[in-house]
């Protein structure tokens, strides 16, 4: 099944996009039948947003709401933030990955308005040590196709998307490299990234 998406919007299902999951305890996308199935029910709920006529305040805290839906958000944010994750106490890092999750919600969902049709075709899924790649293309109108591959694990509990990566360059990487700049600006002060985070994107 090919289903409508915009290439903003797929970016957008990412980060963090993104975006595969599915109910706890069920099984990884073990072929390709299944991982259409995965990607079809996330593009679903994120096109009933972009077209339910919401103002973008309101998208985007749907969009946060698909984002811990399907996306793996405490391993992203500790991923995000590196080594520096592990002299944060309990509080900080719950703090942190809240305030992550806004983040990630406002940077992309402020898009919704900027998304316009496309397809995605999923070709398959293949298992990469400890979890599976999901490959896909993109097809937009008058543009070249591109390719989108999504990292899915059941660490968790829970089969989730952990990173995205679109035309070669991951999605969760990328956030380490904008965290790291954060946390440089601020010395290295855990609680003043948190406070930064928590305003945005």
């Amino acid at each position: 099944m090919i289903s409508e998406l915009s290439r903003r919007t797929f970016v957008t299902c990412l980060s963090a996009t993104a975006l595969v999951g599915a109910a706890p305890g069920a099984a990884l996308a073990l072929n390709d039948a299944q991982a259409k199935a995965l990607i079809d029910k996330v593009v679903a709920d994120i096109n009933r947003v972009i077209n339910s006529g919401k103002s973008l305040n309101a998208m985007i805290k749907e969009f946060e709401r698909i984002f811990v839906k399907y996306g793996d958000v405490p391993i992203i944010a500790r991923s995000a933030l590196g080594a520096d994750a592990r002299r944060m106490s309990s509080a900080q890092l719950n703090a942190y990955t809240k305030a992550f999750q806004g983040y990630m919600a406002r940077k992309y969902g402020k898009r919704f308005n900027e998304f316009v049709g496309g397809k995605i075709d999923v070709q398959g899924s293949r298992k990469v040590k400890s979890f599976y790649e999901v490959k896909s293309t993109v097809k937009l109108r008058g543009q070249a196709p591109f390719e989108v591959n999504f990292l899915v694990s059941d660490k968790s509990g829970q089969d989730k998307f952990f990173d995205m990566i679109i035309e070669g360059i991951s999605l969760r990487l990328s956030e380490k490299s904008e965290i790291g700049a954060m946390l440089d600006k601020r010395g290295g002060d855990i609680n003043a990234l948190i406070a930064d985070l928590q305003k945005a994107g």
